[in-house]
This record gives C-alpha cells, sequence and structure tokens, in this order.
C-alpha cells in the first residue's frame, strides 16, 4: 500500500515547512529557541492539518534530540511512565539534550494521564509537546499548562494552500507521473478548510480517480469526486465554525427552529458536549444580559448538567437552553459596556483612585486623607447618595447604555431619577 500524499509531503525541516510564519518565520515566536536548541515545554493547539505534528518532529530533528511519541486515544498513565524512564536514561536536568515526548490530541488524556507527566516536565527528564485541536485553557489541567508556553496555529491560508499544491506537482514522484493543470483551485481550497492535509488527500484522490495522462483540475472536477462536501459535520473541520456560527446567529436573531436545527446537526455529528454549552454561557451575557438575566443562569446551570449527564439526555437539557434564549430579549449593552470602559483605559492610562474611595486600613493612610468625605449609601434615603466614584479625569462618562427592552427600560429610569445632574439617561 502506497503512502499517502499527505506524508509524502511532510516536511523534513524548517526550509520546507509551510505557514506558521509567527511562529517559524524569521522574527517567529520559536525560531531562535529552535536555532539555539533550548526548547520549552509546550502546547501546540491549532485546527486539524496545520503542521502541529510536523513541527514537533522537525523541532527533534534540529535540535537533535530524542524523541517519543504518544496518542492520547490509544495510550495510558503506564505507556507514559515507560518513555518517562526511557526518557530519563537518555537525559535529565543538566543537559538540553532531554528528549521530546509528542503527545498527539493531548485534551483526551484524563486528569490522571495529565497529572503523570509533571514531574517529568518539572524536573526537565523530557521536554513535552503537546498538540491539540481544543482550546488548552479548558482541556489541559492548570499545573501542567502553567509549565508550557502554549502556541497557536493558524489554518492555511489561500497562498499557502497553493504553494502547497504546486510543491505536490513539481516535487511529488507519483504526482509527475501524470500531467496536471490547476485550472481552478477555489473548490479544493474552500473544501480544504485550510486543512492541509485534507486538501493534498482530496487532491491526490482526484488525480487517481482519472485513468488519462492528462489532467485538469477545475472545480468541477473537484465537486464531482469529493461527495462529502455538504452532507457531513466535520467538527474539527471548517463545518465545526460554519455550523457553531450558523447556531449562535440563530438565538441572536430569536430563531429558536433554526436554532435547534443547528444544534441537531452538532449533536448528531457528535460534537463536544462542553463546547456547545460553553457557546451558550458566552451568548447569554453577551446578547441578552440584563435584559433577561435568568438566560445566564440558565446557560450555567445547562453547563453544569451536560458536564456530569452526557448523551443522549444532555441533548434535551441544550435544547431547552437554546429555545430559552432564542425566545429571551436580546442586548448586548453590557458587552459594549466594558469593551468602551477597556477603551477608555487604553486611552487614559491608570487613572488614580478618587481619594473618597479608597481603602484606609492604616493610621497613616486616613492621615493622607483616603477614604476622607465617602459618602456610606445606606445612611440615605433609598440608599443612594450622588457621589464622584470615576477618575476625575472621566467624571460624567458613560460607558453603560441600557438596552431598549422592557427590563433595560426599567433600569434606565432608575438610574435617570438617580443620576438626572451627572449622567445622560
Amino acid at each position: 500500500m502506497s503512502t499517502p500524499l499527505a506524508e509524502r509531503m511532510r516536511p523534513k525541516s524548517l526550509d520546507g515547512f509551510i505557514s506558521q510564519k509567527h511562529l517559524v518565520g524569521p522574527e517567529g515566536a520559536l525560531i531562535n529557541s529552535i536555532r539555539q536548541g533550548l526548547i520549552p515545554s509546550m502546547i501546540l493547539w491549532g485546527p486539524p492539518g496545520t503542521g502541529k505534528t510536523t513541527l514537533a518532529q522537525i523541532i527533534s530533528e534540529e535540535t537533535q534530540r530524542p524523541y517519543y511519541t504518544l496518542s492520547a486515544i490509544s495510550s495510558g498513565v503506564k505507556d507514559v511512565r515507560d518513555v518517562i524512564d526511557k526518557a530519563k536514561q537518555s537525559g535529565g536536568l543538566f543537559t538540553t539534550k532531554n528528549p521530546i515526548l509528542f503527545i498527539d490530541e493531548i485534551h483526551r488524556f484524563s486528569k490522571s494521564q495529565q497529572d503523570s507527566l509533571l514531574q517529568a516536565v518539572e524536573k526537565g527528564w523530557i521536554t513535552l509537546i503537546g498538540a491539540t485541536t481544543e482550546n488548552p485553557s479548558f482541556e489541559v489541567i492548570p499545573a501542567l499548562l502553567s509549565r508550557c508556553q502554549v502556541y497557536v496555529l493558524n489554518a492555511f491560508g489561500k497562498d499557502d494552500l497553493e504553494t502547497l499544491l504546486e510543491r505536490a506537482i513539481l516535487e511529488d514522484t507519483e504526482i509527475q507521473k501524470k500531467s496536471i493543470k490547476l485550472v481552478e483551485t477555489e473548490a479544493l481550497l474552500r473544501l480544504s478548510g485550510g486543512d492541509a492535509r485534507k486538501l493534498l488527500n482530496m487532491f491526490e484522490l482526484i488525480v487517481n480517480a482519472h485513468d488519462t495522462d492528462t489532467i485538469s483540475v477545475t472545480n468541477a472536477v473537484v465537486l464531482q469526486h469529493i461527495q462529502n462536501n455538504t452532507v457531513l459535520y466535520d467538527k474539527t473541520g471548517e463545518q465545526h465554525y460554519d455550523i457553531i456560527s450558523a447556531f449562535i446567529k440563530s438565538i441572536r436573531g430569536s430563531d429558536p427552529n433554526a436554532a435547534v436545527y443547528w444544534l441537531a446537526r452538532m449533536i448528531e455529528g457528535g460534537e463536544d458536549l462542553k463546547f456547545i454549552a460553553r457557546r451558550l454561557l458566552i451568548l447569554a451575557s453577551e446578547d441578552i444580559g440584563n435584559a433577561n438575566p435568568n438566560a445566564l443562569v440558565l446557560a450555567n446551570s445547562t453547563f453544569q448538567a451536560v458536564s456530569v449527564i452526557g448523551y443522549p439526555e444532555s441533548r434535551i437539557i441544550l435544547s431547552q437552553c437554546a429555545t430559552y434564549l432564542a425566545c429571551s430579549p436580546k442586548s448586548n449593552a453590557s458587552y459594549k459596556a466594558i469593551g468602551k470602559a477597556q477603551q477608555a483605559i487604553k486611552q487614559t492610562g491608570d487613572l488614580s483612585v478618587p481619594l473618597s474611595i479608597r481603602n484606609a486600613p492604616t493610621k497613616l493612610m486616613k492621615e493622607l486623607g483616603y477614604g476622607d468625605e465617602y459618602q456610606y449609601a445606606h445612611d440615605y434615603e433609598g440608599n443612594f447618595v450622588v457621589h464622584d466614584f470615576l477618575p476625575e479625569e472621566l467624571q460624567s462618562t458613560k460607558f453603560y447604555e441600557p438596552g431598549d427592552n422592557p427590563r433595560e427600560n426599567a433600569l434606565r429610569d432608575y438610574l435617570k431619577k438617580r443620576w438626572k445632574d451627572k449622567y445622560d439617561y
């Protein structure tokens, strides 16, 4: 059985590595470490087919280190300990040549499996390189994450994908057995979703499907031979992002029917439950907020529930939450407010806290005026008194503008009565 084109085209050195210039380009974040052989333990985070495995292998070659590899799908704690024992015999704390342990899909490792790596990483017995398609902040335990640098790999861009195709035509001996002309590449690029491996696999399939020695690759030819372009849900590819986008926008647009449809697409495709629930949590605050504060409560309860229940019952909980959020009044006022406040900080810097609302735990601070003239709201009628809480340079700056919905209109009336002489509500 012949080796797949994607494997044959796997680069062996940095010179042949396409894309990820922000990491391994002339000014890349990793390039100096590789050249000097001083490699930190790291997590490579990015979509499939962006070169995570290849980059780990190249780092090993460039730094001339022993290289061990495990897959989180098939390896257990015993496998990890066996590799660490071997690594301890060939490296250690006082050498820069300690072995590299590459773990593919490290997000699939359980907590106990990840815990088994901690001492080896801490002591320098191994340099860990983990690859993941999932956000490591959620999927890698904090103790291990704190010992690693996280580097983000991006999906291949149009120019990189076209370069990859041209290189395959010019350099691969199997492909060179036929005369290939790239007439149109839009369909190939679109269906690849920025996944280099997927692109080369599709390209090879098309080439092998032709008996003739001369092949003209067009969009029509590509679509004729690639049958799964719109039917299947690829939870690690382009549709992963397109469908979650459609799901969120359907809820934001208050369409529960569309929301349930896109939710079903993700469920049928085996999407990660917590990924869906996390997005609902974000939406509940970003797109609903104070228009219906209960939305965030339900979204948080949904996240907790699906975390302990799993499929298939979690589909009901997700459906309840999605339809509730879709039917809720919408407001992005809180989202806009924090954005305005952060922009003000970037423009004005770290302004001083007014003396009247500073903490005064010591005698010296009290003598310096900390807390002077502070008015305790509960000492006044209605538990309110007008006071200056913002830095002097930002007095009367309004960051929060309530949305136009019953709940926030009531909030606007509340604020208008109390702050009518200070803020324009």
